[in-house]
């Protein structure tokens, strides 16, 4: 018997982790596996860098715009990083849901806190934790991209992120690249089953009571 489709909405998949947890490569393989995944893609007012797509990398807008997005309450979640903004604009990720299409998010803790006071009914919150710190510091000495101060730098900064913890819905320790991606999979697979999530399921079990009667 085949499998029976029933209409459904999308849903918010975040990611966040201490750099050199692994989300980003979580992040990038799921995309590959999952058809029905899509990366968010944010709002910057920096300009573009050579070879980046607006539209695809990034949508670059104006401070212009981006004020009056932001007064406008069209963000999901923004930040100022340095001398530019980033922010995840909310018209797009809606209609990727209504759709039943998924949205991956790959944003630190902040950013989920913005989009869990948003949008929390849509969102599935996992965190990726390393398995110990000696693991954590050999995954950024070998990026090999980053100097000694920065790698430093994120050391000390990762006590403080894997402290918000508790604010998530799943963690996943990855030990195993592998198995952290097949267990992120499963939480996804779940996650869409939820009744909440499945919009057709009164007209089909009113279907059902039909054919009963």
């Amino acid at each position: 018997m085949s499998q029976i489709e029933i209409a459904r909405r999308g849903l918010m998949l975040v990611l966040s982790s201490p750099s050199g947890a692994g989300k980003s490569s979580i992040a990038r393989e799921l995309l590959t596996r999952e058809t029905d995944l899509h990366m968010s893609v944010s709002a910057t007012t920096r300009p573009p860098r050579e070879g980046e797509v607006d539209g695809k990398d990034y949508h670059f807008i104006s401070i212009d715009d981006y004020k009056r997005m932001e007064e406008n309450s069209e963000f999901l979640e923004s930040a100022k990083v340095f001398d530019n903004y980033y922010a995840t604009p909310k018209e797009p990720v809606m209609n990727a849901l209504k759709a039943a299409k998924d949205v991956l998010f790959d944003i630190d803790w902040q950013g989920t806190q913005q989009v869990s006071n948003n949008a929390l009914d849509d969102l599935v919150r996992v965190f990726i934790l390393p398995p110990d710190v000696k693991e954590l510091e050999r995954r950024l000495r070998g990026r090999a991209q980053d100097p000694e101060e920065v790698i430093q730098r994120r050391m000390s900064k990762a006590s403080a992120e894997m402290s918000h913890y508790p604010e998530y819905d799943y963690v996943v320790i990855n030990v195993d690249l592998e198995e952290a991606i097949q267990e992120v999979q499963s939480i996804l697979k779940v996650e869409r089953m939820k009744r909440t999530r499945q919009v057709g399921l009164p007209d089909f079990v009113k279907g059902l009571m039909v054919e009963e009667g």
